[in-house]
């Protein structure tokens, strides 16, 4: 039975009026919620909250970095640092946090990761110095790992098989609007109070999630601790690092979220520059695109469970790659346009990823919690190199040059999209 690419469990073939129609019936046998039962709403209702909480958090000071050049006096790459940090932190703590849900349990990684950010995040608001302020983020990008380390292995653990992919590009979904609600309540706020309220505002809505959280997610039924031990966590380690499979997600999670950063990072210092001439909040408004991530996550995940994960990842990459030359232009219209389809091209892709790494780490035997730290240390560390080169690149050569860099990085994460159509699935014999 394959599992790692279509978490299809049983087919029924039954004749339809005109030929024969092919349908997939639900399984009801197979263990784990499914569509229609009150805990699957709130399992996805509190990933959600809990993905949109914990990418506000992240991206919250990714709209104020013009901000940080005029309090801080510090250069426009620099400033980048902000939003480097925090990832850089993240990731290395992912490295962690998978182990330890592996022996604490994902829920309760989860509820102290969003109480422990949250906290942080306020902090971040009072910092005295560009220099405290960097070290709050960074801790605050390792507190904020405990969500990302445990979600989809949560999702594949609690949720029926045939639900998988579905309810992993529900969970991206609710990422997508965090960074955007992050963005877009910074950038006003910002305009108006000045950074430090503005970060106190991503804090309490933050907060808000959190809470949420806390009363919508169920306990783990599913959850079995798995062995503590170092040994056990090396030799588990080394399996995660020689699926060559799993090595390509790792790469593609790396290229796409480097290359969505890289845009973003540089597209307000563009905007507020001649012809555009926009201010800290106006130039937050081009985050409005990020809804469409939210629909591109939810749309390829239902694709991905129909069609296959291996047909369905390189065209998200094809999509924002085009989206790259859609930006050239020095037209509004044509930036937010080209936007949106880097953020639909990179929210498939990386929807369908997540939701991959796990299962195919299922299938090989793999730690699901360590697999999925990985492709996220992965993620996050393309985030913080690839999201302050492009900080770069725009200082040297304007948006031109970067456009080239994000465009080079989708194309790695495209190729390597299609390698992944030639390796080999994975199979795995139910047990009776």
């Amino acid at each position: 039975m394959k599992i790692d690419d279509r978490l299809h469990w049983t087919y029924v073939f039954r004749p339809g009026r005109v030929g024969v129609v092919s349908t997939l019936a639900l399984d009801r046998t197979e263990p784990g919620y499914h569509p229609g039962m009150p805990d699957y709403r709130r399992v996805v209702g509190a990933l959600f909250a809990a993905g949109l909480g914990t990418f506000a958090l992240l991206y919250s000071a990714q709209a104020l970095l013009p901000e940080f050049v005029t309090e801080f006096g510090v250069s426009s790459g620099s400033s980048t640092m902000a939003l480097s940090v925090t990832t850089l932190g993240l990731g290395v703590a992912l490295l962690v946090a998978g182990p330890v849900s592996d022996a604490i349990g994902r829920t309760q990684l989860i509820h102290l990761s969003l109480a422990l950010s949250c906290s942080l995040a306020l902090a971040c608001a009072v910092a005295p110095t560009w220099e405290a302020l960097l070290a709050l983020r960074f801790l605050e990008g390792v507190a904020l790992a405990g969500l990302p380390a445990v979600a989809t292995a949560y999702l594949r653990e609690e949720l029926h098989a045939s639900t998988h992919a579905r309810a992993a590009g529900l969970y991206i979904g609710g990422t997508a609007l965090g960074g955007m609600a992050g963005r877009l309540v910074t950038g006003p706020v910002g305009e108006v109070a000045g950074w430090r309220w503005a970060l106190v505002s991503a804090a309490l809505l933050g907060i808000g999630c959190a809470v949420a959280v806390r009363l919508l997610l169920p306990p783990s039924r599913h959850f079995s601790p798995g062995p503590s031990d170092v040994r056990t966590a090396v030799r588990m380690g080394r399996r995660a690092l020689s699926d060559p499979a799993l090595l390509a997600l790792y790469g593609v999670g790396a290229c796409t979220v480097g290359a969505l950063v890289a845009a973003f990072n540089a597209v307000g210092f563009r905007l507020a520059e001649p012809p555009f001439g926009l201010g800290l909040a106006a130039a937050s408004l081009v985050f409005l695109v990020y809804p469409l991530g939210t629909v591109s996550a939810t749309l390829f995940g239902r694709l991905a469970d129909r069609f296959g994960r291996r047909a369905v990842m390189p065209a998200g990459a094809f999509v924002a790659i085009v989206g790259v030359g859609v930006t050239l232009p020095d037209a509004l219209l044509a930036v937010v346009a080209g936007l949106g389809l880097i953020t639909v091209g990179f929210f498939a892709v990386h929807g369908v990823a997540s939701g991959w790494v796990p299962a195919r780490a299922h299938a090989g035997g793999v730690s699901t919690a360590q697999a999925a730290s990985f492709y996220l240390f992965a993620y996050y560390l393309g985030s913080s190199v690839f999201g302050s080169l492009g900080g770069a690149a725009f200082a040297r050569g304007g948006w031109a040059l970067t456009a080239a860099f994000v465009a080079l990085l989708l194309t790695v994460a495209g190729v390597l999209s299609l390698v992944l159509r030639r390796t080999p699935v994975l199979v795995v014999t139910p047990a009776p």
